[in-house]
């Protein structure tokens, strides 16, 4: 299963890149027991239209455009379901054993995603209720998904109960 993180907006370089970078490749090396490859981040351009409305469907078809077809797509969102990196590691493993060719992890703009990208996720995860800025949210979805990986292997970097 190919791993696909979507991101609304271009990175700098500097620690925040760095960080996504280092838990990218670790996933990559920790997950290919695991069936899971090719942990990669597509950025898309924010949009400059006037209106949030409209920059959030403007960036939706952007980010329609980069889904990698038949993929499960899991939209962050504040209002999303909170759930523990073991469930969301076994929620890979489920989709992955179900035969699904890819994951696309969704993180909008600054308006966040559009209603109708959102609902056509299979998850609608969140991170916390709180709003945090989008460098930070990619460098706790790298990390969530290298977790995944040590979970998935037993690998004694998760310590969970």
């Amino acid at each position: 299963m190919r791993i696909q993180v979507i991101v609304v907006g271009r990175m700098k370089s500097g620690p925040e890149r760095d960080f996504v970078s280092r838990y990218l490749d670790r996933a990559t090396a920790g997950g290919r027991t695991l069936g899971l490859t090719d942990f990669t981040v597509t950025e898309l351009a924010e949009s400059r239209a006037a209106g949030a409305v409209a920059r959030k469907a403007e960036e939706a078809r952007a980010i329609a455009a980069a889904l990698p077809e038949k993929s499960v797509l899991v939209a962050l969102d504040e209002r999303g379901k909170g759930m523990t990196s073991e469930r969301f590691a076994a929620q890979i493993a489920d989709w992955r054993d179900a035969g699904r060719a890819g994951l696309a992890l969704l993180i909008g703009g600054a308006d966040g995603i559009d209603a109708q990208l959102r609902d056509r996720a299979d998850l609608v995860l969140s991170f916390s209720p709180m709003t945090w800025p989008h460098q930070m949210v990619r460098i706790m979805a790298a990390e969530q998904l290298y977790r995944a990986t040590t979970i998935l292997s037993g690998h004694p970097y998760h310590r969970g109960d």
